[in-house]
């Protein structure tokens, strides 16, 4: 999830470096969703690898 995130970044900053303001900020967008939903589940991951070590 994370490299998909990193790549939509890269996208958006070629995009904007092109001239097509309203496709970058789309792919930003984009971009910050995927890094909350990859930072989410890794808490998540985390949280539980830890409960099970725990029991």
């Amino acid at each position: 999830m994370l490299r998909w995130a990193i790549a939509f970044m890269m996208a958006a900053v070629l995009v904007a470096l092109m001239g097509v303001g309203e496709t970058a900020s789309t792919l930003a967008g984009l971009t910050k969703v995927l890094f909350w939903v990859f930072i989410i589940g890794f808490l998540t991951s985390l949280a539980m690898h830890y409960k099970r070590t725990r029991a």
